[in-house]
């Protein structure tokens, strides 16, 4: 009979991410994130393989990203709004954890699972963030999906993806509860 985690059950059942533009120093120290990412990085990975890498953001790298976002949405002709948007996570960040997609070469393992285990690294670091008693949140934006950005800003290869932006600080003012999938509409029972 199996022995159920009722803690972590209740856990799971009532995890909410923060909005990023709602958390707040302070951040972990290093040791703090160094254990999150530990946890973090306990993640299915076929073949072992390790198709992702990490890296951490402080707030200097925001500003720099800030910026360069900014010029590249100019550059590439975008409404004042939506430069506002691509910047604004990077103006208002103090600390995060970028997931990189780095799939490997492999005759066994299709690079869709590798994606799946790197997004999954992005929710195992999410939720070990909240386990830890931090805020956190798991962005993007058009920043991260353009290749030039990620390329100049971040050092990606060219084969290379951000499949998050793991925001971590100090939660604002609690969020309400916001509505889930019902089972009914999500789940179906066999293939009748």
């Amino acid at each position: 009979m199996p022995q159920p985690n009722s803690a972590a059950l209740a856990f799971l059942s009532a995890r909410q991410s923060q909005p990023a533009r709602r958390l707040v120093e302070p951040v972990p120290a290093r040791a703090e994130l160094e254990e999150i990412l530990r946890v973090g990085l306990r993640v299915p990975d076929h073949g072992k393989l390790e198709p992702w890498r990490l890296i951490v953001l402080t707030r200097p790298d925001f500003e720099r990203m800030a910026e360069a976002a900014a010029a590249r949405g100019t550059e590439l002709g975008l409404e004042p709004e939506q430069i506002e948007k691509g910047r604004g996570p990077f103006d208002r960040g103090n600390l995060a954890v970028a997931v990189i997609f780095s799939p490997k070469e492999s005759a066994r393992i299709p690079e869709v699972e590798q994606l799946l285990s790197s997004g999954a690294l992005c929710m195992n670091l999410l939720t070990a963030a909240i386990a830890a008693g931090w805020g956190a949140n798991w962005t993007t934006g058009w920043p991260v999906h353009d290749a030039r950005f990620c390329e100049q800003v971040l050092g990606l290869a060219p084969h290379e993806r951000v499949s998050g932006i793991i925001h971590i600080g100090t939660p604002g003012a609690s969020m309400p509860e916001r509505p889930r999938p019902a089972l009914d509409q999500a789940v179906r029972w066999g293939l009748g």
